[in-house]
Parts: structure tokens; sequence; C-alpha cells
């Protein structure tokens, strides 16, 4: 059946199910990726999934003192938001790939959920 304006309504349907299909396999793909971002010159590591999901955090032993914890709760949110906004990136650029040319180029444009 043809819509004017749109064509093929099966054509759009199929386009939409291979577009939901990638989406699927790059959640799957996401979530065994994994960063690592780092705060303090390296004195705080955290490691997430591609999902923004932390499954690690790294301190190094100087910066586990009494008189230091605000320092370290600074690096820690540091390395964290750095971490999941590479994360982020990462989903961005993964859902870009994997609706290439069935989405419009639409500036602005985000995917719910990435």
């Amino acid at each position: 059946m043809k819509i004017p304006g749109l064509g093929d309504i099966q054509g759009v349907m199929k386009q939409a199910q291979e577009m939901q299909q990638r989406m699927a396999k790059v959640q799957e793909e996401l979530a065994a990726k994994t960063l690592t971002a780092e705060s303090g010159g390296g004195m705080v590591n955290v490691t997430v999934t591609g999902k923004q999901q932390i499954l690690n955090i790294k301190i190094d032993k100087e910066l586990a003192k009494p008189d230091d914890v605000e320092i370290l709760e600074d690096l820690i949110v540091a390395a964290v938001n750095k971490a999941l906004e590479e994360s982020q990136k990462l989903a961005q650029e993964e859902m870009k790939k994997a609706t290439a040319g069935i989405l419009p180029n639409i500036p602005g444009l985000t995917i719910p959920g990435f």
C-alpha cells in the first residue's frame, strides 16, 4: 500500500523493524564495552560500561587518609562524571551507526535512553 508522500508502507515497516533490531544489538554490545576515566592524575580511576553502569572504582592508597576525605570525594565525583560522559558519547556514536540511513539527520535528535 502506498501512501502519498510516504511511499510503500511495508518498506517503511521493514526499515523500522531493522532499526529496532540494530538498536537492540547495539544495546547488548554497549553493555559489554567498558571505559575507564581518571581524575587527580590517575589517583582515582572509574570503570563503567557503555550503558553507564559503574563496574569499578580504584583509589590510590595515598588518598585514603582521614584528612583528605573531601579531596577524595571530589576526585571520585570527577572521575565518575567523566566516565559516564564518555560512556554516553560512545552510546550516541554507536546508535548513530546503527541508525545510519534510516533516521533523518536532524541536529539535536537524540534517542531516549542514550
